[in-house]
């Protein structure tokens, strides 16, 4: 499905709210995770898939790649990249991550920020970015955790006062579309397990480096006391392979 809320004018104002969108890298809670399972960029070729804003173009540049293609289906969020990370070596291409084609042994690298939760067939999109990549090339990624995605409504269940009692978790074997809210609007994401993405990559002939559920940084903890919620239940899930 090739929904584009991030056109829609309000959606992106709230977007453009997020700590992550005003300051960066340095404002993604996963962030701390991330950059250590990066690989070497150093003359390297670089794909990102969902590329928002462009900060990750930015970093993998400033850290030596080559040539870095920034994919995005929203012409706001592209922009905006262009606006703020244009710079030398990077190409921003409009362009659903669906209809992305490119000859075999392309890039060195593939990254994708919290895109792949968007996208129905997860199983194809890890078929093409096996094709796409160089041999021992890298590819790593985020997505929202499977417990996040199962139940759907995204949020928590609340007590009489408006306490936060539990996550709720449902379904959680029963893949596919969920509808959720998010940033004030209805939101069609895709829920499948952790067995379903590993599975995806072990099949597509990847060999797995690394699987984290990433944690608020102890700094981040103490910056901003509210996030120790996000320890009662995973958010985010990393994932490193190589070809």
């Amino acid at each position: 499905m090739k929904e584009n809320k991030y056109d829609n004018n309000s959606f992106f104002e709230q977007y453009g709210k997020m700590m992550r969108s005003q300051i960066g890298l340095e404002g993604a809670g996963e962030w701390h995770v991330l950059q250590k399972m990066l690989p070497d960029f150093t003359g390297k070729t670089v794909l990102d898939l969902g590329c928002g804003f462009g900060w990750h173009c930015r970093y993998a540049i400033e850290h030596g790649a080559k040539s870095v293609v920034g994919i995005d289906l929203s012409e706001r969020m592209l922009e905006k990249a262009r606006e703020i990370n244009s710079i030398e070596g990077i190409t921003y291409i409009r362009k659903a991550l669906e209809d992305v084609d490119y000859p075999t042994e392309q890039f060195d690298i593939v990254l994708s920020s919290l895109t792949f939760h968007y996208i129905e067939s997860f199983d194809e999109m890890a078929h093409n970015i096996y094709q796409w990549l160089k041999p021992e090339g890298q590819f790593v990624f985020s997505v929202e955790h499977p417990v996040f995605t199962a139940e759907g409504t995204q949020d928590w269940t609340y007590g009489t006062h408006g306490e936060k009692q539990h996550w709720p978790v449902d379904n959680y074997f029963i893949e596919g579309k969920r509808s959720t809210t998010f940033l004030g609007e209805s939101v069609i994401k895709y829920h499948r397990t952790i067995t379903s993405y590993l599975n995806a990559l072990l099949k597509s002939g990847f060999k797995i480096k690394e699987v984290v559920e990433a944690e608020p940084s102890e700094e981040m903890l103490k910056q901003f006391p509210e996030m120790k919620d996000e320890l009662r239940r995973p958010m985010m899930l990393l994932i490193s392979v190589e070809k």
